[in-house]
């Protein structure tokens, strides 16, 4: 399982597309973390989620553990097929989507010119700077 683990960061809500059911998170580079790259996170068919708008101590986005899955299933009366698509976003936290598998780019911010987003579905991919990628798995 390949989990998606940046502690430290500050990532917020971007964007949520309700008729797309794209939900978009990111890190900016900054000064205060002394980071130089941003990362976007990507969830598709987001069918529920529970979160908070800024995440000031970074992300760990797994697949929520069984013990995880019967709380919020008791809590949000989730149906048990949902347990393969609950993706927890914090290690504490009770932060969580049900949607597709979530995709990642990190990418320098130096490097994207005017790409406003590394998903932007209008622009060609692979860009033509180096990019890091990966799915929560």
């Amino acid at each position: 399982m390949a989990d998606f683990i940046r502690p430290g960061r500050l990532f917020r809500i971007v964007r949520f597309d309700p008729s797309h059911r794209q939900l978009f998170l990111q890190s900016e580079a900054t000064t205060a973390d002394r980071t130089t790259t941003r990362i976007e996170i990507y969830i598709g068919h987001v069918e529920l989620m529970l979160l908070q708008p800024v995440y000031g101590n970074g992300l760990h986005i797994r697949r929520a553990a069984a013990e995880e899955f019967a709380v919020l299933r008791e809590r949000h009366g989730l149906d048990p097929a949902d347990a393969e698509y609950t993706w927890m976003l914090e290690p504490d936290g009770d932060s969580f989507v049900i949607g597709g598998i979530p995709s990642w780019r990190e990418a320098e911010y130096e490097l994207m010119g005017d790409r406003e987003f590394l998903f932007d579905w209008s622009k060609p991919w692979p860009p033509d700077f180096p990019v890091e990628t990966g799915h929560v798995l």
